[in-house]
This record gives C-alpha cells, structure tokens and sequence, in this order.
C-alpha cells in the first residue's frame, strides 16, 4: 500500500485561502503517474465526503460544493498532489484526507472562522 501524508491545514478567516498538500511514498514516479488521487473531508458528526479527484490523463472531479473555489493538481516529478481552496466558508471546516485507493492518509485540519 501506499503511505500518504497530508499538510498544510491551519486556522483561517472566511474568504481566506489554504494549500493543501498530500505526499505519496509511490515506488516510482511512473508508478505515481498511473495513479487517481483525490481528496476527501469530514466534518464533525458528518460522514467523510468526496471533496475532488485527478486522474492518471489530469482528468477532474468536483464536489458540487467547492466547485469554483477549490482547484486540485498534482505534480508527478515530485509524487505529490495538492488542493488549492480559496473563498473558504466556516463550512468547509473538516480533516481533509488524501486518498489513493486503498489507502488513506493520517488527515490535515482545516478550521474555518467566521
């Protein structure tokens, strides 16, 4: 399996912006490429939630709610992907995971004031 470690979670204003990164411990660069890697989030007291995925060809999923705010990418030289969130909302306050089927990383707060 693969070992994902998230960072770059913090305590924000609404309307501010966060990055999100998620490191892989893929065998190879050519094997991360092959990978569909996404992000989840899950609030307290709620279910984990998609939030966006990427795929192997740079193919992009949205949850309907970050939809216009949140931008996904990956770096594939580096074995990384990344969430760029902007005009953040107190409800976008959760543990954001990183996600590489079937494996999950440790999760990154992300606490959004009013």
């Amino acid at each position: 399996q693969v070992q994902l470690v998230e960072s770059g979670g913090g305590l924000v204003q609404a309307g501010g912006s966060l990055r999100l990164s998620c490191a892989a411990s893929a065998a190879s660069v050519i094997i991360f490429s092959t990978y569909v890697m996404g992000w989840y989030r899950q609030a307290p007291g709620k279910q984990r939630e998609f939030v966006a995925d990427i795929t192997s060809r740079g193919r992009i999923t949205y949850a309907d709610s970050v939809k216009g705010r949140f931008t996904i990418s990956r770096d594939n030289a580096k074995k990384m992907m990344y969430l760029q969130m902007n005009s953040l909302k107190p409800e976008d306050t959760a543990v954001y995971y990183c996600y590489k089927n079937p494996s999950w990383g440790q999760g990154t707060q992300v606490t959004v004031s009013s």
